[in-house]
């Protein structure tokens, strides 16, 4: 079992949304997984220009390290994504991660997967925060299992128990990828994005080819 840990904090060792995403993986480590985690602010990953190459052909136009993150990103049974608050919502490093997998919203590409998201704040909006990321798993395809957001409010400590919660959601994660958990709202919710991608997809066939061909590889078509 593989786990991949994603943090979208620029602060480096210094960062407390780095410990969340670390404590996840030592739970699931604790369990047996094999973990890797990732600092995607030390990475360079361009923004994504809404040219639709990568529909059309599966690859981007970007030469930067990207490819190699997304392939980390596909080899993982279990992704934790990981960022603090910046004006409501994820960094802008985290946020262009994202950005440039459009074409594996389009193919469903995390099927089969299961996340789990963590975030920080200095006042407020961690959860909310933690909550977008895992929207943004559950849109790639992913099955989710849990949040973790804490808002310091001015009391450092409050780093402690988030921890010991961020241990516990590890050994969550890979018990929901030992047993294949399914959660019938997610469910619902992925049939439903199911069928609105199928006619995307199908209504663009000619020009997006690449997303085509995925779909009937798949057997979804």
């Amino acid at each position: 079992m593989k786990i991949i840990g994603i943090n979208g904090s620029p602060k480096g060792e210094k960062s407390q949304t780095r410990r969340l995403v670390l404590g996840v993986l030592e739970g699931a480590r604790a369990t047996g997984a094999d973990i890797t985690f990732v600092d995607v602010c030390a990475l360079k990953i361009q923004y994504c220009k809404a040219c639709t190459t990568c529909y059309a052909k599966g690859e981007c136009i970007h030469d930067d390290d990207m490819p190699a993150l997304y392939e980390k990103l596909l080899d993982a049974d279990g992704i934790v994504l990981g960022s603090p608050v910046y004006i409501n919502s994820v960094t802008a490093q985290l946020k262009t991660m994202l950005d440039r997998m459009a074409d594996s919203v389009h193919c469903l590409h995390f099927t089969g997967k299961y996340g789990c998201a963590v975030s920080t704040a200095g006042g407020a909006m961690a959860e909310e925060t933690a909550e977008y990321m895992n929207a943004a798993m559950r849109m790639l395809g992913a099955t989710t299992v849990g949040t973790i957001g804490v808002n310091f409010m001015g009391n450092p400590d409050a780093i402690l128990p988030a921890e010991k919660a961020a241990k516990e959601l590890g050994r969550k994660l890979t018990e929901a990828i030992r047993t294949q958990w399914k959660d019938p709202a997610q469910q619902a919710y992925y049939a439903d994005r199911k069928a609105h991608m199928k006619q995307l997809v199908l209504a663009n066939k000619d020009v997006w080819t690449h997303e085509f061909d995925h779909w009937n590889a798949m057997g979804w078509i």
